[in-house]
């Protein structure tokens, strides 16, 4: 019985380096992904096009309740803590009126959604000043993406 309690925190310790280091991949992979782009320029776009990407918040989903302070644009953002086999993980979900804005919420989305939080509260966005968007965003876009990260580690701090 002992054996089975030791094997088993083993197995869970593996896990949670494991999810630890694939956010780290996720960093990592976003930082390849755009030290393909030579100039600001194709970074932006490539920001506005994941942006696209994102899936829109319903109308019934974008009322001030679900509206996050501290941005220009407006920002809607809803998070849910599921169990996924007895581990709690956060899913998120987020729209703004700023093509830009949803291209840097879906980079965030990219690296935190669908974690456990702690993993979250351990995976700073280091990624984001490698690949250069504190060097080209406006202080107040800058203010606006700090918010999105404060919402995101507040909301992971919550659900510990």
């Amino acid at each position: 019985m002992e054996q089975s309690k030791d094997a088993n925190k083993a197995a869970s310790k593996a896990a949670s380096k494991a999810e630890l280091a694939s956010l780290l991949d996720v960093q990592q992979e976003l930082i390849e992904e755009f030290s393909f782009f030579d100039d600001w320029a194709d970074k932006y776009q490539h920001v506005i096009d994941q942006g696209k990407r994102l899936v829109s918040l319903s109308d019934s989903e974008r009322v001030d309740a679900n509206l996050l302070h501290g941005c220009v644009s407006q920002v809607w953002m809803i998070s849910d803590v599921m169990e996924d086999r007895g581990e709690r993980r956060l899913r998120f979900r987020a729209d703004s009126d700023s093509l830009l804005v949803r291209g840097l919420i879906a980079l965030l989305l990219r690296v935190y959604n669908d974690r456990p939080p702690s993993k979250i509260l351990d995976c700073h966005p280091d990624f984001l000043k490698a690949i250069g968007l504190h060097e080209y965003l406006s202080p107040s876009r800058s203010n606006g993406l700090a918010a999105l990260v404060a919402y995101i580690f507040k909301v992971a701090h919550a659900a510990l």
